[in-house]
């Protein structure tokens, strides 16, 4: 059963007798009255307590100090306990018994020209007050609840951001699109745009299964677009482009169930289908890394076991999977290993290639300046440097094809540890895409976008007056 101190920490008993301390809390010291005593060292090496099943511990008015780190404690806390109770009777294999729920549908949802319907969600503020406006695709496996995880519409609010996040077609609530690719993907992320009123430009947020979206709608609709923010951003991981060395670097961090998925994907594509409905289209709850055969790190481990984020990522697959056809998620794995129709160095800020002969002299005298392709706005990257699903390497291939991202390497994170459920990150984040924050727009007027780093061209923002 869980253990609990005053409802502050929580931890799961895993099937083996193993109980997992929250990613976030480290223990400083037991204290040595304490019957725990003799464990400490490995509590505060791995965060873990190996116990056999049926031992039980009771530990009655005792105070365990508890002690911030820069990371990964948040902040400090004084924990009192007055009942610390331990029972591996009661283990987690009734946790993979729990069965998903299927809820009634309650997203708000636009029409598309095509007549097809996406179902999406809104945080922030108003589109009458947005000083900025993101939208969010999602991950495999996800849904519009995800957005950023864990981020505040408080926080939203005070830089000004409206963020919409979305079903993917197939996923949710989203209607399935009969033969969908990363155009039509970037072209649906348009359209919502202009039937929710977003009349400026907006910053697409990619996040590593998602960024392939993001990539499309750099290459497909990039006038629409004021810039990227991408987190452990996913390649193809068969794109020709990377060297010997970033493929190495990549696929030697994941597992050989996960190779050999990938290798369905991409040659086999419909026999996805009979694992995903003996795994999270069972009608059953289970691990996410289990059932996308990742290989984490220890801080992503245990983050995972969380019991926050164990809540979170059961009711955002039961918003995944409503309509229970796996067609959605066969085209999502394919989409990833197949050919994109677009190469990242299209998305690269160059001059246009000259024309030959006479054309080359015609342009030359209708042309009052240079031609540019590729991604005119800021692309930002941020990488776990621990991270085990999308390795370093895939980012240092992005890199060297977009030397002009601005790219933000995370000592010690890992996948899932910078972007959920952190406050003091989704505040570095904002603060690096908009400055210092400034509030939602008043009644009367429209604020400038500021300047950032990077792969940017300076454009005047005209000033407008909305109706007092």
């Amino acid at each position: 059963m869980p253990l609990c101190i005053q409802n502050v920490l929580s931890a799961l008993v895993t099937s083996n007798g193993t109980l997992i301390l929250p990613s976030r809390i480290l223990f400083q010291e037991i204290l040595p009255s304490s019957p725990l005593k003799p464990i400490t060292s490995r509590l505060i090496r791995d965060y873990k307590i190996y116990l056999k099943k049926g031992v039980k511990f009771t530990l009655n008015n005792k105070i365990l100090p508890c002690k911030a780190a820069s990371r990964p404690v948040k902040k400090a806390i004084v924990c009192q306990s007055t009942a610390l109770y331990v029972n591996t009777e009661d283990n987690a294999s009734t946790l993979s018994e729990k069965k998903i729920y299927i809820h009634p549908p309650s997203a708000q949802r636009i029409l598309l020209p095509d007549g097809r319907h996406v179902a999406y969600k809104e945080h922030g503020v108003p589109a009458d007050r947005a000083r900025f406006s993101m939208i969010v695709p999602h991950t495999f496996l996800s849904s519009r609840l995800a957005g950023i995880p864990g981020i505040k519409d408080s926080l939203l609010e005070e830089f000004g951001v409206r963020l919409l996040a979305y079903d993917l077609p197939g996923f949710g609530e989203s209607d399935p699109h009969p033969s969908r690719n990363l155009e039509s993907s970037a072209l649906d992320m348009s359209f919502m745009a202009n039937a929710l009123g977003v009349g400026n430009k907006f910053w697409v947020v990619g996040y590593s299964s998602s960024s392939l979206h993001a990539w499309a709608a750099l290459r497909y609709i990039p006038d629409r677009l004021a810039g990227a923010a991408m987190f452990a951003p996913m390649v193809n991981p068969y794109d020709p482009l990377m060297t010997k060395g970033e493929k190495h670097g990549t696929w030697e961090k994941w597992t050989h169930r996960r190779k050999f998925m990938y290798f369905l994907a991409r040659r086999f594509p419909r026999l996805l289908a009979y694992f995903y409905r003996r795994s999270f289209l069972s009608g059953k709850h289970g691990q996410i890394d289990r059932w996308l055969s990742l290989s984490l790190g220890k801080r992503d481990k245990a983050l995972i076991e969380d019991p926050i984020y164990e809540e979170f990522w059961q009711r955002d697959l039961e918003e995944s999977i409503p309509q229970g056809n796996t067609k959605a998620f066969v085209e999502e794995a394919a989409l990833m290993v197949s050919n994109w129709g677009f190469s990242l160095a299209d998305l690269k800020l160059q001059k246009k290639k000259q024309d030959i002969g006479i054309l080359r002299w015609l342009n030359y005298l209708l042309r009052a300046q240079e031609e540019y392709t590729g991604f005119f706005g800021p692309i930002h990257i941020w990488q776990g440097m621990e991270d085990m699903v999308v390795p370093p390497s895939m980012t240092d291939f992005v890199h060297r094809i977009l030397p002009g991202a601005a790219v933000h390497k995370l000592p010690y994170e890992g996948h899932f540890t910078y972007i959920y459920f952190c406050d003091e990150c989704h505040r570095q984040i904002l603060t690096t895409l908009f400055g210092t924050p400034q509030g939602p727009l008043s009644n009367t007027i429209e604020i400038e976008k500021p300047q950032h780093e990077g792969n940017t061209e300076e454009r005047e923002v005209e000033t407008s007056k909305s109706e007092s």
